[in-house]
């Protein structure tokens, strides 16, 4: 009910009626209907923060935020005495435009609220306080939750906090961070979440910068220095922050575990003894991974780095034996199994190239993302690739250079080699502090485990079916868990490679993953090529496989998108109605031009639009104004790098009825010898500002942020501004240290009012080439103006 209500409100974006007033209003009257019904033993406290502030993140290249009266909306939960310690749990109401938001992050909000009446109506008394934050800015890039761990008087008894996120729409919520350090946090998880889901390996590849994104995991964090656990549903990402985010496309299952799940956490550090001293646990970071969605397992990494290298010493063993025995009986070992080594690695490399190859055509013919709607179509096109690459390499050697050795005495040097190559990344994982290093723990010690076991049978000859069966027994708990993690994997990534931008070619990125796995799955049976009579049909079959598939992707059989409306995967679109201005040193309008300026978010760009759309072609391709920060657009976020490919319709200008206004306050010299700038804007809820410093130049500092200025990618200055409802002008200075004195300036400032909400990020235009848009896509359009000044 909570959900269906709040997504009935439609996108929530900040600064809108409907985020600012509509949300904020339901939600206050629920939580008084929560109040009322709570018992004595409980007393609730509610405030609504507007606050204002301003960060630097590194996020996106780097860039800096400024907020103005944004909303919190802030509730305590603690015993009747009053607690002097709290755990937080947070989620935004706030939604991108043109989506209702509802598995990001509605459904999160819902489920606070369902927490919040359980615990409160509880006769068990709670020993610290629980604060509730429904915050009404994270998609302005964190900043609601900004203002309330720096601001809010209720931020200094937080100890801990869970963050309750989404990547994709439903399913599962997997624990994907927690810390940094406080492994009692990882065991309080453990302890009482009912339907566990977590994984040490999604935190360090989140963590790593892979996936372009992030959460208010990174604010509480660093600008609060709190532990936490960060949470997010991961399943059916193609749809997440599109209009198909709907309330009817989370089933009640998910919202159910995830009630239950975090129910059972906030109940348990609400009343833990740990969380009064959380700072004496707060050394050492945890190993810990569920077994498929069953229990969690978790230990300590220094255990973990004890349990990995006892492995290693296993396999030192084990090996050491045969290799340091006298040549007379082993024979040739030690040069078998060099030599194997290397042929080995070759197979891997050759059908890595091999597959990178087919990806790099596919993407050069026009028929990248083939896989998008079809993820058999890559499994059947790279996946085979690979493994008829490793097996024709294997083939090839025991034909030509293992002629005449015993097929049981080759398998077993290829166990060996595969054994010893996990060793290899165990120890490597392990000596970089990776607690990833486990799955490398597991694919040693299994393994070895079953080799010792079945050792005798692998020497007997007649013998073969028994050892097989007992050898896929042994296998079966690696690789059963790898599998498991790697749908875990391609659930997340394949979503993304949907939305990563024009510059990064997503059949490479897949076609790499994917070799990777397949070699990683094939390493243990290897061996099964030496001991098989034949592998001509499997051969055969593999490249007839993929050989059909390559020639139907290059045929544009398999079309990447589709509208389904029981699985739609939409290609995203942005569609901004800009009118430019570019000005001189002297203030004149030396240029204006009006356009609906396009990106798509992914590297097919227009191919599969200009069919529906004719007028957007190649001929229209938006140009770079070199003298421009960000070459002169109306960039809403800093992701430049990322999409290097945009097209500009000619279109009528625009004239928002809240037209943004721009202004040179006053110039200065200061004491050091710097030209110190004020500028006051005022516009919409939303605009970005873009300096640029010119050569001889440099900016030395502003009123931003912590005072020193964060250089995006590329050299240009990127600030994003936002405010909630009545915000007074925003007023700012920047500092430019002038070494060099030149006739075009020391400086040139942008400034881009982004129309989000309401009637002004409509016009004509726009909406008339939205509809002409085939319905598997999901334009985003809205209105902005642009308007470049030089000092």
């Amino acid at each position: 009910d909570y959900l269906e209500h709040i997504t009935s409100i439609g996108p929530r974006t900040t600064g809108s009626p409907e985020n600012e007033i509509l949300t904020v209003h339901y939600l206050l009257e629920q939580i008084k209907l929560i109040e009322v019904q709570s018992n004595r033993l409980h007393k609730i406290s509610v405030d609504v923060q507007r606050p204002t502030g301003s960060f630097s993140i590194d996020f996106l290249g780097g860039f800096t935020s400024y907020y103005d009266n944004i909303t919190n909306v802030v509730v305590k939960l603690e015993p009747r005495d009053g607690a002097q310690h709290a755990v937080l749990a947070n989620c935004h109401f706030d939604s991108v435009a043109n989506s209702p938001g509802a598995s990001d992050d509605a459904v999160s909000c819902s489920v606070m609220l369902e927490v919040l009446r359980v615990l409160s109506t509880s006769s068990e008394a709670l020993h610290h306080a629980v604060i509730f934050l429904f915050n009404g800015a994270e998609e302005n890039v964190l900043q609601a939750s900004h203002g309330f761990i720096t601001q809010h008087p209720w931020a200094s008894l937080i100890r801990a906090f869970i963050n309750l996120e989404a990547a994709g729409v439903g399913g599962k919520e997997l624990v994907f961070q927690t810390g940094p350090e406080n492994p009692w946090l990882v065991q309080a998880y453990v302890s009482a979440a009912k339907h566990p889901f977590a994984s040490v390996v999604a935190q360090e590849v989140f963590q790593s910068g892979i996936i372009p994104s992030d959460t208010d995991f990174r604010i509480y964090r660093d600008f609060g220095n709190i532990p936490g656990i960060d949470l997010a549903f991961i399943e059916n990402g193609y749809i997440y922050h599109t209009k198909y985010d709907t309330a009817d496309r989370i089933l009640t299952d998910s919202i159910q575990r995830a009630g239950d799940n975090i129910l059972a956490v906030l109940k348990h550090l609400a009343t833990s003894d740990m969380l009064a001293a959380a700072s004496k646990y707060r050394h050492g970071n945890m190993v810990f991974f569920d077994v498929l969605g069953l229990f969690v397992i978790a230990y300590p990494s220094r255990i973990g780095s004890i349990i990995n290298y006892m492995v290693v010493m296993g396999v030192i063993l084990y090996l050491g034996k045969k290799l340091l025995q006298p040549k007379h009986k082993t024979g040739n070992y030690k040069k078998d199994f060099l030599c194997g080594l290397v042929i080995t690695l070759i197979s891997w490399f050759t059908s890595l190239v091999t597959v990178l190859i087919i990806a790099v055509f596919i993407s050069l013919i026009g028929q990248s993302l083939s896989w998008y709607n079809h993820f058999y179509v890559s499994v059947c096109l790279y996946g085979t690739a690979t493994v008829a690459k490793i097996i024709f390499i294997h083939t090839l050697a025991k034909r030509f250079y293992y002629m005449n050795v015993s097929d049981q005495y080759l398998g077993e040097v290829f166990f060996d080699i595969a054994l010893f190559v996990h060793c290899c990344s165990l120890v490597t994982l392990t000596y970089q502090g990776l607690c990833s290093a486990f799955i490398s723990a597991v694919w040693v010690a299994f393994p070895l485990l079953t080799k010792l076991c079945v050792h005798k049978d692998f020497k007997q000859h007649g013998a073969q079916g028994k050892f097989i069966a007992f050898y896929l027994l042994g296998m079966f708990i690696p690789y059963l868990y790898a599998l498991y993690l790697i749908w875990a994997v391609f659930e997340m990534f394949t979503p993304i490679l949907g939305r990563s931008g024009s510059e990064i070619p997503p059949d490479v990125v897949l076609a790499s993953i994917l070799a990777g796995c397949t070699m990683i799955l094939s390493s243990y049976f290897i061996n099964f090529i030496y001991l098989a009579k034949s592998t001509k049909k499997t051969m055969l079959t593999l490249t007839l496989v993929c050989a059909i598939t390559f020639l139907l992707v290059c045929s544009g059989t398999f079309f990447p998108y589709s509208s389904n409306p029981a699985n739609p995967k939409p290609k995203r679109v942005f569609l901004q109605h800009v009118t430019r201005t570019f000005h001189d040193l002297e203030g004149n309008a030396v240029k204006r031009d009006s356009g609906i300026w396009i990106n798509g978010f992914d590297y097919t760009g227009m191919s599969h639009i200009t069919p529906h759309i004719p007028e957007i072609n190649d001929s229209i391709r938006a140009h770079c104004e070199e003298n421009a920060p960000l070459c002169g657009f109306p960039w809403y976020l800093p992701v430049h790098f990322l999409i290097r490919k945009n097209w500009y319709l000619p279109a009528p200008e625009v004239s928002p009825r809240n037209p943004a206004h721009f202004q040179l306050i006053s110039k200065e010299q200061t004491p050091w010898d710097s030209i110190k700038l004020t500028f006051e804007a005022t516009g919409p809820s939303h605009m970005s500002f873009y300096v640029r410093a010119h050569k001889g130049s440099t900016l030395s500092q502003w009123s931003l942020g912590n005072g020193t200025p964060v250089t995006s990618k590329g050299g240009d200055y990127f600030v994003f501004y936002s405010h909630g409802l009545q915000a007074s002008a925003w007023q700012f200075w920047i500092e430019v240290q002038v070494s060099e004195e030149h006739p075009e300036g020391m400086v040139t400032v942008a400034i881009a009012a982004h129309y989000l909400s309401g009637e002004d990020k409509r016009s004509p235009q726009l909406d008339a080439l939205k509809e002409r848009f085939p319905d598997w896509t999901f334009p985003s359009a809205w209105v902005c103006t642009y308007d470049l000044f030089v000092f």
